[in-house]
C-alpha cells in the first residue's frame, strides 16, 4: 500500500516539521511493515509551468515528425514573449494547455534544461510528459494537456503536486484495513496519539423500497450489497488533476471519471467499488454461484469459463461480473466520444454503484482459480469492513455529482443479512500473562478502545470488535493489538533457563557427527526443497510399483509442478550439481541431510491442538499418528575430479567407489558395521551398485545404496557423465547402532596375526563372510581385513577363494598362539555354518 504523506495529513493533523521518516519510524513501532518512503520529486527545480501552445510547424525531412512550437508561458520566462520549443508528441494541438520547463530547470534524474539547437532549430525548453516529471502512467502515453481554466505561466510544480513523501507498506494478510488510507490514518493516529478525522463518517440515507432492483441469492457468499443509481453525468467530463495525481501516486492509472472515483474511493476507505453502465443493465441485478463452465468475457477482455464455486454478479442475462474480483466488458463504462460533424459528445450518462461484502475466502479461490489478481480481490481476501459499504457508495455518489454534474436518484438498495457483532471474553490481565509485563486493567482498556473496541467488565472484559478487524477473533489476538500498541521494544529481553543436566539428544549429537565427518571427507552441504514433481520418479529410473513413487500431495503448493513431498534427497542434490556444474563448477562433492516423508497406510485427520495450554501426551501422539512418516536420510553426489591433479600425482576422478566409501563415514559416526553387497536399484548402473546393509535386531536389513548412476538417468537429469550418488536411512542405521560410541581402548601387547583363505559360492558377498567371520572370533579380534579374491580351476566351477587377515589382540597380556588359533577357528566355524564357506586346500 503506497501512501502519500500529503493525503495521510487530510486525516490526521501532523505536527508539520514531520517527514516521511519520521511517520514511518511511528508506523513500525506499532507494527506496521514500512519498507520504504519515496521521495516524489527529489532534485526537482523550476522553472516548470503551465503553457498554451499557440502555434505549431510541422518540420519536414526527418525520420520522425517534429513540431515546432510556440507557447504562452506569461511571464515566467522574464519577457512575456511566447517561448519557441521543439517537440516530437503529436497529443496536443494549438489551444491546449501543457507543461512547460524553462532553461535552468532540473528534472527528476539530475537531468538539467537549457536552450539547444535541435533540427534546424533552437528549442527553448521542453514540453513535458508525464514520465519526463516522475509522475508515472497518466494513460494517454503522451504530453500532458491540462484542463483550459488553468492560466499560463502558473506554477506547475504546486499544481501538480510533484514534490511529495510517499510510504511504501507491506500489508501482512491478517492487517487488510491498512490497504486504505483510512485504516493507515488510523494507525497514525493511534501511534501518534492525535484525533482521526474517519473519512467513512458520512450521512447515508437510509434504504428504501425504489432503488434499483437487487435480488441476493447467496448470502453467505454475499451478506451486503449496496446500490445506488447516479443520472444526468457528463460524458466529457475529465478527471481533475488532484483526483489523477493522487491515483498516481497509489500506484494506480487514471481512466476515466466514474472508474477513477471509484478506485478513489477504495484507496480512501478500503471498500472496492464497480460502476455499472445502466444503460446496459437489462434487469435486476443479482448475486449468485456461477453455472459449470458457464462462459463470461471479464474488463481486461479475456474469455473465461466459470466453475461452479465462482461467485458472479448478473441481470436478466447471465454474468456481468466476477464478485470481488472483476467486472464484465457488457456493462462497461463507455469511452466518450465525440460526433466530428456535430460536436456533440456521447458516453455513459447514467450508473449504478455497487458497493458489497463478498466472503473472504470464496473471493481468494475465485482469484487464484482465474490468475487474476486485482486490486478489489486483494482487499476482499484479507478482509474488508462489512459497514464501510454504504459510506462507500455515498461518498461515491457525492463526487460524480460534485465532479461530473451527475444527480443523485433517491433511490438506495441495501440487502444485508442479519449479523450481530463479534465480541470476545478476556481476562484483563491476559496480555500481561502473554507480554510478561504487568500493562494494568486501564492500559488493556485504553488501547484496545483505541483500536475500535468497546470494552465492558472489570476482571473479565468483553470485547466487542470493531468491524474492520476481522482479524480480532481470540484472546491472544487481543493481547497482540495491546503488545505492539505498547511497543514491542519495550518488552524485556529474557534468556531461557533450560533445566540442568539437559543438552542435545543422542540422535542430534548423530546428525552433527555425520555432517561434520563428511565436511571433513570434502563434502560440502547444500540444504534443497522438500518439494518434487512426481515426474522426477521417471528420470530416475524408479519402477511403476516402487514405494518411493507412493507421496504425500499438499493441498496448496508453493508451485503446481512441485506438488508432492520428496521420498528421496537425491533429486534435490542432482538439481543443486547441474547447476553448479553450469555455473562452471565441474568437481563436486554434495552432502545433504534432511527428512523424506511416506503416506500413512490409513489416512487420518490431525486434531487442532489447545494453545491455551500444554497439549496432554495423548493429544500429541494423536498429531504425531495423523503425520506421515518421516525419517531422515543423508545423500551424497559426486562428479569430476575427486583428487586433483598437481606436482603430486595425476589426480583421479570420482567413480562409485568414493559414493561407497561415504556410506562407510556415515556407518563409523554410527558404530555401526556396513555391509556392502552388490545391489541393483532405480537410478544406479546395475554393474555399478553396491546394495548397504545392516543388522538389526539380529536381521540384515537395506538402508541404502551407492555408486554409479544409470546413463540414461545422467542424461533424463542433465548432469556430468559418471555421476555417483549415495542415499541411506539414517534412522535405521541408529538402530543398528550400539548406542554412544565408546573411544577405543590402546593395548600395549603385542599383536598376534593369523591368516584364513575361505571357499564360497561366487553369490556369497565377501561382506557377508567378512560380518560373519568378526561376529565368530569374538573380543579378541582388533580388526580384520580381506586382501585377495581368487577366482580358478583350482577352486572350482562357482566358487571364489577369499583371504583375510585377522590381527587378535588382548588388553591384559600377550595372547598365546593357542588362543590366537582358538578365535580364528571360532570365526571359521560361524562363516562356515552361515554361508557354507569352507577352509581353503581342506
Amino acid at each position: 500500500m503506497r501512501v502519500p504523506l500529503s493525503w495521510l495529513r487530510e486525516y490526521v493533523d501532523l505536527p508539520a516539521t514531520e517527514t516521511g521518516r519520521d511517520v514511518q519510524t511511528k508506523l513500525i513501532e506499532v507494527g506496521l511493515e514500512v519498507e520504504t518512503v519515496e521521495q516524489l520529486g527529489a532534485g526537482l527545480k523550476g522553472p516548470l509551468v503551465v503553457g498554451k501552445v499557440l502555434t505549431i510547424e510541422e518540420l519536414e525531412g526527418f525520420k520522425k515528425p517534429i513540431r515546432f512550437c510556440t507557447v504562452d508561458v506569461g511571464t515566467a520566462n522574464g519577457t512575456g514573449e511566447p517561448q519557441e520549443i521543439v517537440c516530437g508528441a503529436r497529443n496536443f494541438a494549438v489551444g491546449d494547455k501543457v507543461v512547460v520547463v524553462l532553461p535552468g530547470a532540473v528534472l527528476p534524474g539530475d537531468f538539467a534544461i537549457a536552450a539547444r539547437k535541435t533540427y534546424g532549430k533552437t528549442s527553448h525548453g521542453m514540453i513535458c510528459s508525464g514520465d519526463e516529471l516522475g509522475m508515472g502512467d497518466d494513460g494517454t502515453g503522451g504530453i500532458i494537456v491540462l484542463p483550459p481554466e488553468h492560466e499560463a505561466g502558473t506554477d506547475a510544480i504546486e499544481l501538480l503536486e510533484l514534490v511529495d513523501e510517499v510510504l511504501d507498506i507491506a500489508v501482512t494478510p491478517d492487517r487488510g484495513y491498512a490497504l486504505s488510507m483510512r485504516g493507515v490514518a488510523r494507525e497514525t493516529a493511534i501511534a501518534y496519539g492525535l484525533p482521526l478525522r474517519d473519512p467513512a463518517l458520512l450521512d447515508v440515507p437510509a434504504p428504501n423500497s425504489f432503488g434499483y432492483p437487487v435480488k441476493v441469492g447467496d448470502p453467505l457468499g454475499c451478506d451486503r450489497f449496496t446500490a445506488r443509481t447516479v443520472t444526468g453525468l457528463q460524458p466529457e467530463a475529465r478527471s481533475p488533476i488532484w483526483l489523477r495525481r493522487r491515483l498516481q501516486k497509489v500506484g494506480m492509472r487514471p481512466i476515466s471519471l466514474a472508474v477513477d472515483i471509484t478506485n478513489y474511493v477504495m484507496m480512501e476507505l478500503g471498500q472496492p467499488l464497480h460502476a455499472y453502465d445502466r444503460s446496459r443493465i437489462q434487469g435486476t441485478i443479482g448475486v449468485r454461484r456461477a453455472e459449470q463452465g458457464e462462459k463470461f468475457t471479464t474488463l481486461d477482455g479475456t474469455k473465461r469459463v466459470l466453475d461452479a464455486e465462482d461467485l458472479v454478479i448478473t441481470d436478466d442475462r447471465g454474468p456481468i461480473g466476477l464478485a470481488g474480483v472483476m467486472g464484465g466488458a457488457n456493462t462497461e463504462i463507455a469511452d466518450s466520444e465525440t460526433d466530428p460533424e456535430t460536436g456533440r459528445v456521447s458516453g455513459t450518462t447514467e450508473v449504478v454503484v455497487e458497493a458489497a461484502h463478498f466472503d473472504a475466502i470464496s473471493i481468494a479461490r475465485t482469484a487464484r482459480r482465474h490468475r487474476l489478481a486485482s486490486e478489489a480481490s486483494k482487499r476482499f481476501e484479507r478482509g474488508v469492513d462489512p459497514l464501510a459499504a454504504a459510506a462507500a457508495a455515498q461518498r461515491t455518489v457525492d463526487l460524480l455529482v460534485l465532479l461530473a454534474g451527475g444527480s443523485a436518484e433517491a433511490g438506495v438498495t441495501e440487502a444485508i443479512a442479519p449479523t450481530g457483532p463479534r465480541t470476545i471474553t478476556m481476562p484483563a490481565d491476559h496480555p500481561d500473562k502473554v507480554a510478561g509485563v504487568a500493562y494494568g486493567r486501564e492500559t488493556v482498556v485504553r488501547r484496545l478502545q483505541e483500536v475500535g473496541c468497546d470494552v465492558y467488565g472489570q476482571d473479565d472484559l468483553t470485547v466487542t470488535v470493531p468491524s474492520w478487524r476481522p482479524d480480532l477473533a481470540e484472546p491472544n489476538d487481543l493481547a497482540e493489538e495491546v503488545i505492539r500498541l505498547e511497543g514491542y521494544e519495550n518488552l524485556p529481553s529474557t534468556l531461557p533457563k533450560p533445566p540442568a543436566g539437559r543438552g542435545l539428544t543422542e540422535r542430534q549429537r548423530l546428525h552433527r557427527r555425520v555432517g561434520r565427518a563428511l565436511a571433513g571427507a570434502g563434502y560440502v552441504e547444500s540444504l534443497s526443497y522438500p518439494f518434487i514433481g512426481e515426474g522426477v520418479f521417471d528420470q530416475l529410473g524408479l519402477d511403476a510399483d516402487d514405494t518411493n513413487r507412493r507421496v504425500v500431495k499438499l493441498v496448496n503448493p508453493l508451485s503446481d509442478e512441485e506438488p508432492a513431498l520428496r521420498t528421496t534427497l537425491l533429486p534435490g542434490l542432482l538439481s543443486a550439481l547441474r547447476r553448479n556444474d553450469g555455473r562452471g563448477s565441474h568437481d563436486l562433492a554434495l552432502f545433504e541431510t534432511g527428512l523424506v516423508f511416506y503416506p500413512q497406510d490409513e489416512l487420518k485427520i490431525a486434531g487442532r491442538l489447545p494453545v491455551d495450554r500444554r497439549p496432554t501426551d495423548e493429544e500429541i501422539a494423536s498429531l504425531t499418528a495423523a503425520l506421515p512418516v518421516q525419517p531422515r536420510h543423508a545423500a551424497v553426489v559426486l562428479a569430476g575430479a575427486r583428487e586433483q591433479a598437481g606436482w603430486w600425482g595425476k589426480g583421479r576422478p570420482a567413480d562409485w567407489a568414493d559414493a561407497v566409501e561415504s556410506a562407510r563415514t556415515i556407518a563409523h559416526e554410527a558404530g555401526v558395521e556396513l555391509i556392502v553387497d552388490q545391489g541393483q536399484y532405480g537410478p544406479w548402473h546395475p554393474g555399478r551398485c553396491a546394495e548397504l546393509k545392516v543388522v538389526v535386531d539380529g536381521e540384515i536389513v537395506s538402508v541404502g545404496h551407492a555408486g554409479e548412476l544409470h546413463p540414461r538417468v545422467v542424461k533424463a537429469l542433465g548432469v556430468p557423465a559418471r555421476t555417483c550418488a549415495m542415499e541411506l536411512d539414517l534412522d535405521r542405521l541408529e538402530q543398528a547402532g550400539e548406542g554412544v560410541l565408546r573411544a577405543p581402548r590402546i593395548s600395549t601387547f603385542p599383536v598376534a596375526t593369523q591368516d584364513v583363505a575361505l571357499v564360497v559360492d561366487k553369490e556369497v558377498p565377501a561382506a557377508v563372510v567378512e560380518y560373519f567371520l568378526t561376529g565368530g572370533a569374538g573380543e579378541l579380534l582388533e580388526s580384520i581385513r580381506l586382501f585377495d579374491v581368487f577366482e580358478g580351476e583350482q577352486i572350482g566351477e562357482g566358487k571364489k577363494s577369499l583371504a583375510y587377515a585377522l590381527r587378535f589382540r588382548a588388553a591384559d597380556r600377550t595372547l598365546t598362539v593357542d588362543e590366537a588359533s582358538a578365535a580364528r577357528d571360532a570365526a571359521v566355524a560361524l562363516a562356515a555354518e552361515r554361508t557354507g564357506a569352507v577352509l581353503r586346500g581342506a
